[in-house]
């Protein structure tokens, strides 16, 4: 439920900011606006716009599959308290995941990021660490690759590309965000360990 909420409100936004009504610049991750300016709105405001139609599609595309997961698992481990938790979880995500960048490029008043990639990362991520043996499709990739060996490439993937800086994909937030991902349910409830490794039929 917590994850169509998300959903709709990021898909409200964005599609208002195509429109042209509020202005995404407005919106966008600028590290030097943070960091110089004190707009720290941006640390969370640039998670609910999109370049493009496709971009938006994708990132919630995959929001919705995997985010449901998670959602259960929430609800299974923290009860009642398991709606607010997600939610929690998912916005500290947006912020937690650009922290990278605003060091990065805090006296680069060019850059800009927008997009949810960074917290979807994270909701892919922790859901890999409820079900690791959970086939995740590739693009251009016919089979599924089982969570526990795609992620591991992913973030290898991710560092390397943040490197190279080469084209103009936040591969730093998707590093972070992936990370947190892993971190923020184990921190929450550091059992949940232990589940990991029974799926993956390792016993302690």
């Amino acid at each position: 439920m917590i994850t169509l909420i998300i959903i709709l409100i990021t898909v409200v936004v964005s599609v208002l900011c195509f429109r042209g009504a509020p202005d995404i610049d407005s919106l966008k991750f600028n590290a030097y606006k943070v960091w110089h300016k004190a707009q720290w709105h941006r640390m969370l405001s640039y998670g609910l716009v999109h370049a493009n139609w496709g971009h938006l599609f994708f990132n919630m595309l995959t929001l919705y599959f995997f985010g449901t997961v998670v959602e259960q698992y929430f609800q299974a481990y923290f009860g009642a308290a398991s709606g607010i938790l997600y939610a929690v979880f998912y916005v500290s995500a947006i912020i937690v995941s650009t922290i990278g960048d605003l060091i990065k490029y805090k006296d680069d008043s060019s850059y800009n990021a927008v997009g949810a990639s960074g917290a979807v990362s994270a909701v892919l991520f922790a859901s890999i660490l409820f079900e690791p043996k959970m086939g995740i499709f590739i693009y251009l990739i016919p089979i599924p690759i089982p969570g526990y060996i795609f992620a591991p490439l992913y973030l290898l993937y991710c560092w390397y590309m943040a490197k190279r800086n080469m084209d103009n994909i936040g591969h730093t937030a998707h590093f972070w965000g992936a990370v947190y991902g892993l971190a923020f349910p184990l921190i929450c409830r550091p059992g949940i360990f232990s589940h990991f490794l029974s799926q993956l039929g390792v016993s302690i």
